[in-house]
């Protein structure tokens, strides 16, 4: 197997992964806000995923903000490529400045 190939499979795992725990830690978060607006409890046991979630959502948040101040310079979409960034994080920025991509683009 060449590299290129092992690196798109790791790459599509990752992406597939990085999608659902971003999900799951946007609905864990709308759950903690809803226990709050209903004073309802949630046991502290899960302090320390909240913990994670909102460091993992903060970084992918900011990666977003980058891709989509990148993004026009490689002719992307800013809203479409940053929302792309948000859930599949760091792999995203690592296509747009992909110097691969950016040359067969420009070619076509």
């Amino acid at each position: 197997m060449n590299l290129k190939l092992i690196k798109r499979k790791v790459f599509t795992l990752v992406k597939i992964i990085s999608t659902l725990l971003i999900s799951s830690a946007i609905g864990l978060e709308s759950w903690n806000i809803y226990a709050l607006i209903t004073n309802s409890n949630i046991p502290s046991s899960f302090n320390p995923i909240f913990w994670i979630e909102r460091f993992a959502m903060t970084c992918h948040f900011i990666e977003a903000i980058i891709a989509a101040f990148y993004a026009p310079s490689r002719k992307k979409m800013p809203i479409q490529y940053a929302t792309y960034t948000f859930f599949v994080g760091t792999i995203g920025l690592l296509e747009l400045f992909d110097r691969d991509d950016a040359s067969t683009s420009s070619t076509s």
